[in-house]
């Protein structure tokens, strides 16, 4: 149970160096607190500026030690200034979702007091809803390995929209135990299928899989949204919302929305979840034009070093990585609060420095952490 993981951690480019170097420091700070083994990093050189140097997008070995590892964290992949000859970015990382099947794409979306909230509805400081998007189909599929796009000259470009029954039912049955883990919680334990099941048969067969899954379980609550309607309505109820499940398109579209209703994307954690690993990293991009700058917001990074904290409690079975993700959580709830967060992205006079020592010291005094 006291065994000591192992991380993969690819820092990658522009602010994601800085947004990971807060997250191990608070990991550290988090793991220490809740009297849990410290995590053990395995470097990785890759991304977009590591392409500038050698022509490779990842370490020669890079892939193979991120999957042997317990997990992988990855701060920010890709600059708009170097790219491929067909025109796509440097992106290793979808390759990875590809390559260990990492299906699940959990987006938590949260208000938190004292941060910016872009609806006038008082109702929008509830805000608190998962969108879990599947990470290695869908329209992406052809994405994640060059070469699977299908270009015919310079007169015509088709590129494939992937739904498999096997990834499908596990991507289902994630939501729903997700769904159940919140309603523990307190939360409604509510999961709504998002798709275009009226119009393409890909989604009618994604919504088909999701009916076939629902009674095993019963208890949670099911719901149906066509995407556009889903969109209306994060606008116009988000408050309503507890998990969505989608295709990857739709997701990566949609949890961009979210996100900017409840502060921005330095808001925006996420994981990224398979069968044998998980990759943890923030939504937003590199943000070069900030790098090095000290302007970065890192709570999203933050944010998702606990949602890896959670994952590791969960896969090693010590209940004291659960516990230091409590505290990280409860010190960015305390945080907003108090008004001791104010990050620069919402016009705050913190940058990332500042944060992470605001946040050392929340978890170092012990804030409150949610018992459920």
């Amino acid at each position: 149970m006291n065994k000591q993981l192992t991380i993969a951690l690819i820092k990658g480019d522009g602010i994601g160096v800085d947004v990971s170097n807060a997250t191990c420091e608070i990991m550290a700070a988090a793991l220490d607190r809740a009297a849990a083994p410290a995590l053990l990093f395995d470097e990785i050189r890759a991304g977009a500026g590591y392409f500038a140097e050698t022509g490779r997008d990842i370490e020669p070995d890079g892939e193979d030690r991120a999957g042997a590892a317990d997990a992988i964290f990855l701060g920010a992949i890709g600059l708009p200034s170097i790219r491929h000859a067909d025109g796509t970015e440097i992106s290793p990382h979808l390759r990875l979702r590809d390559r260990f099947g990492l299906y699940a794409g959990v987006r938590p979306v949260k208000a938190y007091p004292n941060a910016p909230q872009r609806l006038a509805d008082p109702r929008a400081a509830g805000i608190d809803m998962v969108i879990l998007r599947e990470s290695t189909e869908g329209l992406f599929y052809s994405a994640a390995a060059h070469g699977r796009s299908d270009v015919r000259g310079d007169e015509e470009v088709r590129d494939t929209l992937r739904i498999t029954r096997a990834t499908t039912e596990k991507l289902h049955r994630f939501g729903f135990r997700l769904a159940q883990k919140r309603k523990a919680k307190g939360r409604p334990g509510r999961l709504t299928c998002v798709d275009k099941a009226n119009v393409f048969t890909s989604m009618a067969f994604f919504r088909k899989i999701y009916d076939e899954i629902a009674p095993e379980f019963p208890e949670i609550e099911t719901g149906y949204a066509y995407v556009d309607a889903q969109a209306l309505n994060l606008i116009r109820s988000p408050w309503e919302a507890d998990v969505l499940v989608m295709e990857n398109m739709f997701g990566d579209i949609l949890s961009d929305l979210a996100g900017g209703l409840v502060g921005g994307m330095g808001m925006a954690a996420c994981a990224e979840i398979g069968d044998s690993t998980g990759l943890f990293q923030p939504a937003h991009g590199s943000a070069p034009d900030i790098m090095g700058q000290d302007k970065a917001n890192p709570l999203a990074a933050i944010l998702s070093g606990a949602l890896m904290l959670d994952y590791l409690a969960e896969k090693s079975g010590n209940p004291a990585y659960a516990q230091a993700a409590q505290r990280i959580e409860a010190a960015v709830d305390a945080g907003f609060a108090a008004n001791r967060l104010r990050p620069m992205e919402f016009g705050g006079d913190m940058g990332t420095r500042a944060v992470t020592d605001a946040l050392l010291s929340l978890i170092a005094a012990g804030a409150p952490v949610e018992t459920a």
